[in-house]
């Protein structure tokens, strides 16, 4: 009798764990499984090593708000998380108004495809996705606009997982990958057909350089989008709550501060673009973009049950647990952000580099 109790137990641990890792593991069809969680281009070894030393920049907070500080800051930040991203959300990493009757999964196509029509390219045309990821974005709108899009991330394990993705689905001829600092891009002058950039240009230390440098890649005439990170104007800097909400935002995202909306157009007009279009999609009618957070909160704590037993019996590294935990606590002060009103990650603005640029003229 103990002998068939001892195997019955054992049949449910071995069968609770296949269903949590082979089941529940994959975050899309074809995504990252749990078993394949990694620390990026960090060895196992050096996970919760380079964790400690993630944190440590906010130890010495004067350091992130230089750009020599910075690509090593958010470097780090990707190396550690793009796995558990790629696992736990999807290969699109940024937030999408939800849209009644649909899946997360089409609204987020449909955040995407909105960038890249307001932009106004054609097929054929080249724009650039200025911080790419693992290349979600890139895809849907490649296979959208049949535009050729290259992304540039800071990463180099996500240019390779964006490469994987990209000839996975068909579209390396449509998406080319390259790993740079998008506040040095290796592209010359006037050489885009237009940009987009999906919650991405929030890592940057000052937003008038990489709009700068945006600038300078695109042709005169054409147009650049960005869904940016940012306080809005129920954020009170007197009132602890708020600040500590944005504080945590800050601490788990890799950001070196948070903007205030009203900074976004005056940055852009001070590097020479003309101001399209302005507008928090955020804002209603739009339905909440952080109703995903709150849908995923059992999710949370099952997936951090199995990194915890992964990270255990040796298979995910050590330091993996950590830095679930920090993103399950992020994932708090992002639905407060959001519930308060006070943070919108998708306030976007249009923008156009003039026919005579001020530098060309």
């Amino acid at each position: 009798m103990d002998s068939l109790a001892l195997f019955c137990t054992g049949a449910l641990l071995a069968g609770g764990l296949y269903w949590f890792v082979c089941v529940l593991g994959p975050a899309e069809q074809k995504g990252k499984r749990a078993v394949d969680l990694s620390g990026g281009s960090i060895s196992a070894e050096k996970v919760r090593d380079n964790y400690k030393q993630y944190w440590s920049f906010f130890r010495r907070p004067k350091e992130i708000e230089t750009a020599e500080k910075v690509p090593d800051f958010v470097n780090t930040f990707y190396n550690l998380v793009t796995d558990i991203y790629e696992w736990g959300w999807g290969q699109s990493f940024h937030f999408s108004p939800s849209v009644s009757g649909k899946s997360h999964r089409d609204a987020t196509r449909l955040h995407e495809e909105m960038a890249v029509d307001l932009i106004d390219v054609k097929p054929g045309d080249r724009i650039v996705d200025v911080g790419c990821g693992v290349g979600g974005p890139m895809r849907a709108i490649a296979a959208h606009s049949r535009a050729k899009v290259v992304g540039i991330t800071i990463n180099e394990y996500q240019v390779s997982r964006a490469r994987l993705h990209n000839k996975k689905a068909g579209l390396d001829s449509l998406c080319e990958v390259v790993c740079g600092n998008f506040l040095e891009m290796p592209f010359p002058d006037n050489s885009f057909d237009g940009a987009y950039s999906i919650e991405a240009t929030c890592h940057a230390p000052k937003l008038e350089d990489v709009y700068a440098e945006v600038f300078r890649v695109m042709k005169p005439g054409s147009l650049f989008v960005s869904y940016e990170w940012v306080t809005t104007d129920k954020y009170r800097a007197d009132n602890p709550e708020h600040v500590e909400v944005i504080q945590g935002i800050e601490r788990g995202d890799a950001l070196p501060g948070l903007r205030s909306y009203s900074d976004i157009a005056e940055t852009a007009k001070k590097v020479g673009f003309e101001v399209v279009k302005e507008k928090d999609l955020a804002k209603p009618p739009a339905l909440p973009w952080w109703t995903r957070l709150k849908m995923g909160r059992i999710a949370y704590w099952r997936n951090h049950i199995l990194v915890t037993v992964l990270a255990a019996i040796g298979i995910a590294p050590k330091g993996t647990v950590d830095v679930h935990d920090m993103l399950f606590k992020t994932a708090d002060y992002l639905t407060r952000g959001g519930d308060s009103g006070i943070f919108s990650p998708m306030h976007m603005i249009l923008l156009r580099k003039p026919k005579a640029a001020p530098s060309e003229s």
